[in-house]
This record gives C-alpha cells, structure tokens and sequence, in this order.
C-alpha cells in the first residue's frame, strides 16, 4: 500500500476516533480504501494502539517503584491512579500525566514509568475513576471518555495537582503532560489551575478558546503533529493568544508526523524521530521548571 493510501486510512482513522462518526461508516469507507474488508480489519490494526506492543521501560524494571493507588481527593470520590517513581529516596519534581480517550491503559502507565526513570515523581489517575474505571474495551473506553463532564474532570486534576504539591515526596514543584484528549485536558488544566501548576506539556491536543488564554499561569511547552489538520485549527488561534498576552509558551511542529506520533503501540502512526526529540525537549522542559 503506498503512503497516499494509507495517510488516506489515517486520517478516517482520526475522524473516526475524535469526530463521532458512525463505526458501520467507518469500515465501509475502510473497506473501500483497504481493497476489502479483510484487509481494512488489518490497516485498522496497524493504525490503532496495541495492548499486546511492548513497554520501553517495563513494569518490573529495578530503577522504578510502581504502584496502583487511590488518590482520595477530599469531598470528592477517591480517584484510581498509576504511581511511579525513582527507587532512590529524594525530594523531586512531580509530573500528572494525563491519559488519551482510551483511559488508563498500559501505554499510558509506561510513560509514567519514563517520567520515574528520567528522575520524576509520576502520577497518572484514570479519569474515568467516577464511572468505575477504564475498560478494558477500548472502544467502549472513548466512548466513556466523551461523556465526562471536562470542566469537572479538569477541576478534579486541579486538585489532583494540589495533593502533589502538598506531598512528603516531592520539592512542591508539579508539572502535568497530556497526550491527545489528555493534551486538550492539559491545555484546560493550564486555564483552570493558577499557581498550583508550575509546567505543561501538551501533545497534540485541541486548545481552548483563545479568550481564556489571560488565566495560564505556567509556561507551556507544545507538541504539534505536522499532518494533524484537525488540531491545527484550534491550535494556532491559541498559540496567538498566549503569545499576545504574554505567557511563556514554546511551540514545535513535527513535520511528516501524524496525530498520536509519541504512541509507539501505534504502528502506522508512530514516528520515532518525532517522538524522541520531542521527549527529550519535554525532559529538558521539566527539568528547568521543575527542578
């Protein structure tokens, strides 16, 4: 298949995953760009996140101690989350990752596990928690995910966040780090959240009202897939407005890439250079502004 084809395949893929679009429709039109519908089965595979892809830092790797916990959050239900951190005991900076719209699943806790091995304390709750908890479906995960209530979500993280700032085991520093619906969550976590946030990294995702752009309070760092149109057209107004009021915000574009880039449970989608440069720009990011 050549690559016109399947940038073609992609993007239905990412109308389908973030556009409410009818998943009957969605193989149909599949189907007719694979050649059949055996072979639309096998590009729908290749394009979406396998649970089965392996981890780059695994679960009992010695350098990290992990754990599944409860955050109780107080007059609000205990929260779920996914705790990594260094094995050596030391005040650190603190990072709340934030998950895409297939909830709490494994790639999202290898990430925290980077995060613990790069030196940081790595929280990422399931924010589906309210509802029970992510599925293991993950179709029936996004469409948990898109009916939340996000401002109650994005006031929960803020919370989220001060119980961080507030911990034993870290300098009082808190960043957070958003992947797709987790990088639109990051974006309204930066508005919501004041001086309880002190850094954001957000990866391609859709940005608030520009008008809402006075209210962030800590620098931002943003991850912009070069193919991803979709994001693009809330994206740059944002990018604007920040800029405008003043805010400290840096912006990489990653041409060639698509929309979900870092996911390496992704193989259609998947670009390691993109990904790795900018994980290393994210590192050196919290490592200045959180210490």
């Amino acid at each position: 298949m050549d690559q016109s084809t399947k940038q073609r395949a992609i993007d239905l893929y990412d109308r389908y995953t973030h556009g409410g679009m009818d998943r009957r429709d969605f193989m149909a039109d599949m189907a007719r760009i694979a050649g059949s519908v055996a072979a639309a089965e096998l590009l729908v595979g290749a394009i979406a996140a396998s649970p089965a892809a392996a981890a780059v830092v695994p679960a009992d790797d010695k350098r990290v101690k992990t754990s599944t916990v409860e955050v109780a959050l107080p007059g609000l239900p205990a929260y779920k989350a996914y705790s990594a951190a260094p094995k050596a005991s030391a005040k650190r900076g603190s990072v709340l990752v934030i998950h895409e719209n297939r909830g709490l699943n494994d790639h999202i806790r290898d990430v925290a596990r980077r995060l613990a091995v790069a030196g940081f304390n790595a929280l990422a709750p399931d924010f589906l928690s309210p509802s029970g908890g992510t599925p293991a479906d993950e179709n029936a995960a996004r469409e948990a995910i898109g009916k939340l209530d996000l401002a109650q979500s994005v006031s929960h993280a803020v919370r989220h966040l001060q119980v961080l700032k507030a911990s034993k085991a870290g300098n009082g520093k808190v960043g957070a780090v958003g992947f797709c619906w987790g990088g639109a969550f990051v974006n309204r976590l930066a508005v919501a959240a004041g001086n309880s946030l002190d850094a954001a990294v957000v990866y391609y995702g859709p940005a608030p009202d520009p008008a809402e752009a006075a209210k962030v309070a800590a620098p931002l760092m943003i991850h912009h897939a070069g193919l991803d149109a979709r994001v693009a057209q809330t994206l740059f107004p944002w990018i604007t407005a920040l800029r405008s009021a003043g805010k400290p915000v840096t912006y990489f574009n990653y041409e060639g890439a698509n929309h979900a880039f870092n996911n390496d449970t992704s193989a259609e989608r998947y670009n390691k250079e993109a990904a790795d440069l900018a994980w290393q720009r994210t590192l050196r990011f919290f490592k200045k502004n959180l210490g």
